[in-house]
């Protein structure tokens, strides 16, 4: 398919620049035969006792730095871990990085410059003598957010929280599973209490999801992959709620694509732990997932392409359309989507 068929025009006012507070005062758009306009509030009147939600507890790491080059100053924004102290990362300004400099975060943590690519990446290494890598992020660090989430250098202190899942345990990512953004302890609480029950999957979110494509047709894209698990718990819940006919929900699209990936023709979850590229366009057959909650995407995203391959591309034009004239928040700290599988 064309890229241009998943372009639209979105008002820069529109995109969310922090969260709703409370996290559950979000809105919620149930794309469905017809729309809807709710609030995730009510999400629990929308499922059915014995529906299952399918949550990705992947903890974003700040992993946005400020360092120094001699007298230069240099950000980088770690993107994907090699091994444990060797990372690809976005450095500003890369043109002034040559191989084997070094960049100074603090005088006890610093990294040497080992490859660089075109497009402002570069591959550091981290002195394994300054200590264990993920503690110093986490104490220089600052959340990685996505570019059109306007901060300073500095960041903003809140974004520690605010750019978290309440239930982010498995650390790993550099960017939110922000579906899930929009739950809080109170929230999940009224949930169980409806009888709709929760499993987690691992995937660790990076920031290819929010690299632009840059080909004019879809078959000529190639995905960024993400590294996912999911646990024995989870698959028997996922198959056991197919088998009884209830609905597999999956919060986000990176928990749909991690149980796409695992999945058979026949509709059953198996094992799995690695790699998933997967990427989804429209006249994908979904196996696992039912229904699913995504926030709204950027235009001529492979994330478009999902919720259109998910709900069909005019449904999701609508919906945008609608969402836009109502006002709706974008993007990550945006609002939601209850969305229903197109048949």
């Amino acid at each position: 398919m064309k890229v241009s068929d998943f372009d639209f025009d979105l008002p820069t006012e529109l995109i969310a620049q922090k969260p709703a507070e409370p996290r559950e005062s979000a809105r919620l758009l149930h794309v469905g035969e017809t729309l809807a306009d709710r609030g995730i509030r009510d999400l629990s009147e929308m499922l059915s006792p014995g529906d299952l939600l399918v949550f990705n507890n992947t903890k974003v790491i700040p992993t946005r730095l400020q360092g120094r080059r001699g007298g230069t100053g240099v950000e980088v924004t770690l993107h994907k871990q090699v091994t444990g102290h060797s990372w690809w990362a976005f450095a500003r300004p890369a043109r002034k990085l040559a191989l084997g400099d070094r960049i100074d975060i603090t005088a006890d943590f610093s990294a040497e410059v080992l490859d660089k690519k075109d497009g402002g990446e570069v591959l550091l290494r981290f002195q394994e003598s300054d200590g264990d890598l993920i503690t110093l992020l986490e104490q220089h660090g600052i959340m990685p957010l996505p570019p059109y989430i306007k901060r300073t250098k500095d960041g903003n202190p809140d974004d520690t929280e605010d750019y978290q899942t309440v239930f982010a345990e498995k650390e790993g990512a550099v960017a939110a599973p922000t579906a899930g953004l929009h739950f809080s302890e109170t929230m999940l609480a009224a949930l169980r209490d409806a009888d709709i029950r929760t499993a987690f999957v691992t995937l660790h979110v990076g920031a290819g999801t929010f690299l632009p494509v840059k080909v004019d047709d879809t078959d000529d894209h190639e995905m960024h992959s993400e590294w996912g698990t999911i646990p024995p718990n989870t698959l028997d819940l996922v198959n056991s709620t197919k088998t009884a006919g209830n609905a597999v929900v999956t919060v986000g699209s990176t928990s749909l694509r991690l149980l796409e990936t695992a999945a058979d023709e026949s509709g059953s979850l198996h094992p799995f732990t690695g790699e998933t590229d997967i990427f989804m366009t429209p006249g994908y057959r979904f196996k696992i997932a039912d229904k699913m909650i995504t926030n709204f995407h950027l235009p001529k995203s492979t994330l478009f392409m999902l919720v259109a391959a998910f709900a069909g591309l005019e449904r999701m034009q609508t919906a945008y359309a609608h969402a836009i004239e109502e006002q709706y928040r974008f993007y990550s700290y945006g609002d939601s989507c209850l969305l229903e599988k197109a048949i």
